[in-house]
């Protein structure tokens, strides 16, 4: 799949336009600031709304994700916003960290389902017992939102959307605070817009 390699990224980033916005994702920052400050990782961050955002909350943030053009536009925002973050471009199973997380935020990280499990394992390693988690994905009934609209966002293969009972127990040594699947409407540059089915989950790492 395209979409599992840096040059589709790259390419998508390629431009002066944030494709997602500047502004961060709703979810997580209706949430985040319900949490003490401290450590934070973003995986697969993209252009960095979401990272720039926490650190103006006053979060410690690391970030990664495999596009080198996300990293320039994210020092970009966060050069605009005067926050400091360290973000580094490498794929998932490279990612390694001497830290442990106060908590970690996956925003629309999607992994093909034969990895899935592996990677949100190896991913809950870097958070230290107490972790917060948040994550906001496509859930499988996006779908009819993608044949309806072209714009609605997510993953194409019902592969790489999310089931809300296989993210609970991708998650299950976790205290479960919230985990839901809603549909709202996005509002997040030209690939997110319109209505949309997402699951949503806050957890606590045991």
């Amino acid at each position: 799949m395209d979409s599992l390699k840096p040059h589709f990224w790259d390419k998508r980033f390629g431009t002066d336009e944030y494709i997602y916005g500047v502004q961060p994702n709703e979810y997580l920052e209706e949430k985040l600031p319900e949490f003490k400050t401290g450590s934070i990782l973003f995986p697969c961050d993209g252009e960095g709304r979401n990272s720039v955002y926490a650190a103006g909350l006053g979060w410690q943030v690391d970030s990664f994700d495999m596009s080198a053009s996300g990293k320039k536009k994210t020092m970009l925002l966060a050069e605009k916003a005067a926050v400091q973050l360290n973000y580094s471009v490498c794929m998932l199973e490279d990612f390694e960290s001497k830290t442990q997380y106060d908590a970690m935020a996956l925003i629309y990280a999607h992994f093909p389902e034969e990895v899935r499990r592996e990677y949100h394992q190896r991913l809950s390693q870097f958070l230290k017992p107490g972790g917060i988690l948040i994550l906001e994905a496509f859930s499988k009934n996006q779908q009819k939102f993608q044949q309806q609209n072209p714009n609605a966002g997510g993953p194409k293969a019902e592969s790489m959307l999310y089931d809300l009972n296989e993210i609970k127990d991708d998650f299950k040594d976790f205290e479960l605070i919230e985990a839901v699947e809603q549909q709202i409407v996005l509002n997040e540059g030209n690939y997110h817009s319109g209505d949309a089915m997402v699951i949503r989950l806050i957890a606590r790492k045991a």
